[in-house]
């Protein structure tokens, strides 16, 4: 499957607040969402109670992303984004609870899926607006609109690192080693991205671990649609606690889990762990290739693919000096070049790659027996 250019025409750089359009029913909402996003001086809201509202703004003016509801009168959010997508294609963020639309939405081209919030829930607002405001800011950048600095970080904002899953430890060889696995890491502009990569793999491919940033409420519903895929013929299934790491088979680390590879036998299962955001994520790309790399080092592959921000880039590292294959999809192929840019500049990646030449790459990986002769 090509890779669809989801960004509009090339914009200029703003001059001022980024203009974000809000679409959606019901005027409480609409003003709960222009409060929260104009909370960031990056940005500037303007409404609409539906889509036909929308198109009516739009011929007059071009915002740089549009907030999007699912369940509206006279035209339901996803035909309006099927339209939008064929007419005139701008980064779109879906504000839904509805796993299958939201899944649906994201193959159709939208940037990113938030999962709405339970307005009554005070305690949790505030970490909903702050994702909010992270899912417009990455849909702007894939729309190539500069977003400028982020805002500080607040007192509630901890970065927490891997060490808060599991300690950095190097890898130790054992007897009798020898099984092959991958792990994939990926963010925005993900959905397309792995129902390509995935396509390239044969049955016989090894076992495959993915993180996808996904809220949790989406990431069964993602792994049920890409294993009914019929481009995919290796199984593809949402991770339960101590799922076993098999050859011809992918498994997705469900959201609101930390995924850690571990060693069993001569092959890995995988634990789900609780804990803090790691990189400002769970699941975590970073605790992913750490774990793979302390359980599986040369017998692992690495893959960092399209995404905003820099998790995993460290992770990868480790991996790759665990002796692993780490490879990065490179820029012309990612919907947003951030987390593989960042693997790069680390020095993490062994080897850049365009999106359909991954799998191959790593079946001949898989086939060589060998980390330094397969390229």
């Amino acid at each position: 499957m090509a890779r669809r250019d989801a960004s509009p025409p090339a914009q200029p750089p703003p001059t001022g607040p980024i203009e974000v359009l809000v679409v959606d029913d019901s005027a409480l909402v609409r003003q709960r969402l222009k409060s929260i996003i104009e909370s960031d001086p990056r940005f500037r809201v303007v409404v609409a109670a539906d889509p036909y509202e929308a198109v009516a703004m739009l011929s007059k003016s071009v915002p740089g992303v549009i907030v999007l509801d699912v369940e509206m009168p006279r035209m339901d959010g996803l035909t309006f984004l099927s339209k939008l997508m064929r007419q005139h294609p701008l980064p779109v963020v879906l504000c839904t609870a509805q796993a299958e639309r939201a899944v649906t939405a994201l193959e159709m081209g939208a940037i990113e899926v938030i999962a709405k919030p339970n307005w009554n829930d005070a305690g949790r607002l505030g970490e909903w607006a702050g994702a909010l405001i992270e899912s417009i800011a990455n849909a702007a950048r894939a729309g190539r609109i500069p977003v400028g600095d982020e805002r500080p970080p607040s007192s509630a904002d901890i970065r927490h690192k891997a060490d808060a899953i599991l300690p950095n430890l190097p890898y130790s060889s054992r007897a009798g080693a020898g099984e092959r696995m991958v792990a994939v890491g990926v963010s925005t502009g993900g959905v397309q991205a792995l129902q390509q990569l995935l396509a390239g793999f044969p049955k016989s491919c090894p076992g495959i671990v993915i993180v996808q940033h996904m809220p949790a409420a989406f990431t069964s519903a993602f792994a049920q649609r890409l294993d009914k895929d019929p481009r995919i013929t290796i199984e593809v299934v949402e991770a339960k606690q101590h799922e076993p790491i098999r050859p011809g088979r992918a498994i997705l680390v469900p959201g609101d889990n930390h995924g850690v590879v571990r060693r069993t036998g001569t092959g890995y299962r995988l634990e789900l762990v609780d804990g803090p955001p790691v990189c400002r994520h769970r699941p975590s790309v970073e605790v992913l290739f750490r774990s793979t790399a302390q359980a599986a080092g040369p017998y692992a592959a690495g893959v960092i693919m399209t995404g905003m921000g820099d998790d995993g880039a460290g992770g990868l590292l480790e991996l790759r000096e665990a002796g692993g294959l780490t490879v990065a999809q490179n820029e012309a192929t990612c919907v947003v070049f951030g987390m593989p840019r960042e693997a790069i500049r680390r020095g993490a990646a062994k080897v850049v790659l365009p999106l359909e030449s991954i799998a191959p790459s790593i079946m001949a990986w898989y086939a060589s027996g060998e980390s330094g002769t397969w390229y």
